[in-house]
């Protein structure tokens, strides 16, 4: 075989390569499903299947508020599944559960799935979510259903920022700042006015018994002058 003929089978056999990669890339851990993010906690249990599993806080760090539970569950059984409760082992917090119509039991049907978490879905709801994890921790969750039973894993505790805005809780309003009053302070007590008086203070009044003193008259002062 020629030179030419070799490079040029070299060249067809990388591109073949170079698709296929891209292809798997492409496709990821079942893409079809990827609601969330890829590559987070997934588990199955007989015919129940739980992907994306995460517990999602408040997008600032120093937020209070609630977190929640989001994940997406698949039923491939024959009967629909009621999931009846999802507990954080470890911490003593419950999580509210609340179907995607406001009420009833969250259904996962057969043959089919439910995505919790996220506007207009299920949702999960921890009240006291910076007691319940913290940012970066692996939290163990389990998901307990009616005819699978426990479904366990553990799953990643990330702030509801990026790929997760859109399904962690709702972040709580801050409380606006005090405004300093406008009314300016009292004076202390015993402090001299602003504007004092100008009428000069009047002379002592003599003491009763004592004689006043005299006053000289006009002839007394001329005779005095001119003896000067």
């Amino acid at each position: 075989m020629s030179r030419s003929l070799r490079r040029g089978a070299l060249a067809a056999t990388a591109i073949v390569f170079s698709i296929a990669s891209l292809s798997a890339c492409g496709a990821g851990n079942d893409a079809q499903t990827l609601g969330v993010k890829p590559d987070n906690a997934a588990t199955s249990v007989g015919t129940v299947k739980v992907q994306n599993a995460v517990v999602i806080t408040q997008p600032k760090p120093d937020a209070e508020g609630p977190a929640v539970v989001s994940a997406m569950l698949f039923n491939n059984g024959a009967k629909a599944e009621t999931l009846e409760a999802i507990e954080l082992p470890g911490s003593k917090l419950p999580v509210k559960l609340t179907a995607a119509g406001g009420s009833g039991p969250i259904t996962v049907p057969a043959g089919g799935s439910v995505l919790i978490g996220g506007k207009n879905n299920a949702s999960a709801v921890i009240e006291q979510g910076r007691e319940a994890a913290k940012n970066g921790d692996v939290q163990e969750v389990v998901f307990k259903l009616s005819e699978t039973g426990d479904v366990r894993l553990k799953a990643f505790v990330v702030p509801a920022t990026s790929y997760f805005a859109g399904y962690g809780p709702e972040e709580v309003p801050q409380k606006p700042a005090e405004q300093p009053s406008s009314t300016p302070p009292a004076p202390p007590s015993g402090a001299p006015t602003a504007s004092p008086s100008g009428s000069p203070a009047a002379p002592d009044a003599p003491a009763e018994g004592d004689e006043a003193p005299e006053v000289p008259s006009d002839s007394a002062s001329a005779s005095h002058g001119e003896d000067h």
